[in-house]
């Protein structure tokens, strides 16, 4: 019988719904019934695609046992991260504090006020490795809480002691400039590996904001060493086998160093941030590759990603059915030589072996292998590489296809619309664009509500119905992201106006006295602790990217109250980037565009006129980090920055800005290249 989520819209809590575990969602009746009771609350987060979130509700959950158990000495509260980032945040921040480490699934014991107690993560139904079984953690829990109450409760208090003393105050600690950027710098050139890419050994993540940084900070000072960490990192990835050979896009991490096996879930940010990362190297740079990863990765997140409704969804899961029933991960994507050979025939099998990198022994699970591009594989001819591909991708299509997480995120989306809005703008094509706008249009439309005296940005919605949590900081840090790159792209104010909303509600709901920011809104359900965390860990800290936006708002617009609010933000970029700048990589990438102005960038002309379109195109394509583009007809209200600013001689022009002084309107499209590429100040 289904027990109390069932009538839930997150596609991780109906993935439980079945289960003998009674479970709550999260909500003050769960509360209530463990007071009631007298007994604790078992807290556990995960998400839908998470690989070890299944495995504890195979082995676990849907154990009638253990589920007995659980229902008979607990409340047993089920949580999806990507639904309330807020109560992830405050309970993930005690267990990294009590254990050293963190992730998912995550297990919580509290009390009926919250109050945590006793924490972990994935425990198995039998002890290894060290680890309890979770029946073993289930009965000490209880056995301590029956026996020892005084003491249970006075842990709890001095958790929740300890996590409010940690409130942070950065907003003091003064703007970044140019010696702690090199400092951070620094900093990564020692955590590099300089013969896999990236940053740090196993399990080694994509540093996509890391990288976005190395690429501001070369087209700023003209470090030759930011730009080859950062293509090299971005060619090996490519061409290992966390990167998709046959359908495009990224998996969630490496298991490995030399990002030979991934960990196969595929998260639409991780996607959205690469796709973008690409674009914007082959626009330093001109690299066919990255040109390639960026189309092929923003193609793979219309074709998969794309709900409905025009949004796109959170995840693609890592497990899938191996053809016998039993879900297994990387199934979906991994190749034994013998499958290749049923699809290929011998004779193409062989090239295909070399080309990906497919071994007899394999490179992942019972002799598969994941594929991959070694760097001294052959040459094979495009026309029969092609149909390989093809071939491959239709045998693969056959199989029992990964789950989709199909709940919209209005943060991830938000970078999904900025991704694809300049893939489109930078490669010729138009359809990204406006499969961007849709994206765009579908967060006004259903997420964002603007009621009088309670807008505010939902976090989620799935099939077309919005869900009921409040959008986090990221949510608006993202979606204005978002939709400041879709007004440069597409010339039309109306995105810059929304941004702008989002921006107001930032000001107004998440900024602290000292000029910190919190992750959930002033009036936000009241949990142990406001969560406030500066650092970027899979996606830009909502931290990072509002200051961002509110930079980016602030150069189209003038306002001082945005740039201050910007710069209040940064402090946090002055006293982290030089110690930790592996953690707060989007941060100081928005200190580069901080230090080069941002610019500002006006193209006047007619809409019809070819030489408005190619200064309007040379103005995307400059490499100044953080210079803000708009584009509209001479003195037009589309955006301020086109105020005042009319044709030269009856010509398209374009305008550009920096640090308060104005360079002379120009008509040539090379002179502009010049003046929006790298300044060596």
């Amino acid at each position: 019988m289904p027990n109390r989520l069932a009538h839930e819209t997150s596609p991780y809590l109906l993935q439980h719904a079945d289960n003998p575990v009674d479970w709550w969602p999260w909500g003050p009746d769960a509360f209530q019934e463990a007071r009631e009771r007298g007994v604790p609350v078992h807290l556990s987060v995960g998400y839908s695609s998470c690989h070890w979130c299944h495995v504890l509700a195979k082995e676990s959950f849907e154990d009638e046992l253990t589920a007995a158990y659980m229902n008979e000495h607990f409340v047993n509260i089920k949580v999806d991260r990507e639904e309330r980032p807020d109560v992830d945040a405050v309970y993930m921040e005690a267990v990294q504090a009590a254990t050293g480490q963190g992730g998912w699934p995550m297990t919580v014991f509290m009390t009926a006020d919250g109050e945590p107690f006793y924490f972990g993560t994935y425990f198995p139904p039998e002890p290894r490795h060290g680890m309890p079984s979770f029946m073993q953690v289930l009965e000490g829990v209880r056995t301590a809480w029956v026996g020892r109450p005084a003491e249970v409760a006075e842990v709890a208090r001095k958790i929740v002691r300890d996590l409010a003393g940690r409130r942070i105050e950065y907003g003091k600690a003064g703007v970044p400039g140019p010696e702690e950027l090199a400092q951070a710098l620094l900093g990564l050139t020692r955590e590099y590996d300089d013969r896999h890419g990236g940053f740090g050994g196993a399990p080694k993540f994509p540093p996509s904001m890391v990288l976005e940084f190395l690429l501001r900070h070369h087209a700023r000072t003209g470090s030759e060493g930011a730009l080859q960490m950062a293509s090299d990192t971005c060619e090996a990835m490519a061409r290992g086998g966390i990167y998709d050979q046959l359908g495009g896009g990224f998996a969630r991490y490496s298991v490995d160093r030399a990002w030979t096996v991934p960990h196969f879930e595929k998260m639409l940010y991780d996607n959205a941030l690469l796709c973008r990362v690409y674009a914007h190297l082959w626009r330093a740079t001109g690299s066919d590759l990255a040109r390639r990863v960026a189309l092929e990765t923003a193609d793979f997140m219309v074709r998969e990603l794309r709900t409905r409704e025009g949004g796109f969804a959170s995840a693609l899961d890592a497990d899938s059915d191996d053809g016998t029933g039993r879900h297994v991960e990387g199934a979906y994507y991994a190749w034994s030589p013998a499958q290749l050979r049923e699809v290929l025939g011998d004779e193409d099998a062989d090239v295909a072996m070399a080309y990906f990198g497919v071994t007899e022994e394999g490179t992942f699970e019972h002799g598969t292998s994941v594929l991959q591009l070694p760097q001294d594989g052959p040459v094979v001819d495009g026309v029969r590489l092609a149909g390989i591909r093809d071939r491959l991708l239709a045998a693969r299509a056959g199989r029992p296809a990964p789950g989709r997480d199909d709940k919209v995120v209005a943060a991830w989306n938000g970078l999904a619309v900025a991704a694809l809005a300049e893939c489109g703008a930078y490669f010729d094509r138009p359809d990204l664009v406006d499969r961007a706008t849709e994206a765009a249009d579908l967060l006004v439309r259903l997420h964002f509500d603007a009621s009088a005296g309670r807008a505010r940005l939902a976090r989620t919605s799935k099939d077309g119905v919005v869900g009921g949590n409040a959008g986090v900081l990221e949510d608006y840090g993202d979606v204005a992201e978002g939709f400041l790159a879709l007004a440069a792209v597409t010339g039309e104010g109306v995105w810059l106006e929304f941004a702008g909303f989002l921006c107001d509600l930032v000001l107004d709901r998440f900024v602290a006295e000292d000029g910190s920011l919190y992750d959930t809104a002033h009036d936000a359900e009241a949990l142990i602790r406001r969560p406030q965390d500066p650092t970027d860990n899979a996606a830009p800290a909502g931290w990072t990217a509002a200051a961002g936006a509110l930079l980016s708002y602030a150069a189209h617009t003038g306002s001082e109250a945005h740039r201050t609010a910007a710069e209040r933000a940064l402090g946090v970029v002055h006293a982290l980037g030089p110690r930790a700048p592996r953690f707060i990589g989007w941060g100081l990438a928005v200190a580069e565009a901080l230090l080069d102005g941002p610019r500002e960038v006006a193209v006047v002309g007619a809409a019809d006129d070819p030489m408005r379109e190619r200064l309007h195109r040379t103005a995307l394509l400059g490499t100044a980090p953080g210079a803000v583009v708009a584009v509209g007809e001479p003195d037009g209200d589309e955006f301020p920055l086109l105020t005042d600013r009319p044709l030269v001689e009856g010509r398209p022009a374009a305008y550009v800005c920096r640090h308060f002084v104005c360079s002379a309107p120009t008509d040539d499209d090379r002179a502009l290249a010049r003046e929006l590429g790298a300044v060596r100040s």
